[in-house]
């Protein structure tokens, strides 16, 4: 397969996550859609480094998910501490934790 298919897969996963971060107001759809651009990105990093024959792309790939990883714990945390001061759920609303 051309690489050119697998940048195209990697756009469209790409705009879908960007969308679902600019129009969703629920933190975990963010954190998903969040996801979905890393993960976007990985197949991009996989993609160029199999065109140039060398494993570059793919140390970058696993760096970004363990970024990944951090993010979803930093941002689970977040929001279980949200809903245990009971403070509202849209993200519009939300200015600080105020601790």
């Amino acid at each position: 397969m051309a690489i050119g298919w697998y940048l195209a897969v990697s756009v469209i996963i790409f705009c879908i996550g960007l969308s679902g971060v600019l129009v969703r107001r629920n933190p975990l759809v963010i954190l998903l859609c969040l996801e979905l651009m890393l993960n976007a990105a990985n197949l991009a990093l996989i993609a160029f480094s199999r065109m140039h024959g060398n494993g570059d792309g793919q140390i970058f790939a696993i760096i970004v998910m363990v970024v990944a990883a951090c993010e979803v714990t930093v941002g689970l945390g977040l929001i279980v501490a949200i809903y245990r001061r009971k403070l509202p759920i849209d993200v519009d609303e939300l200015k600080a934790l105020n601790g």
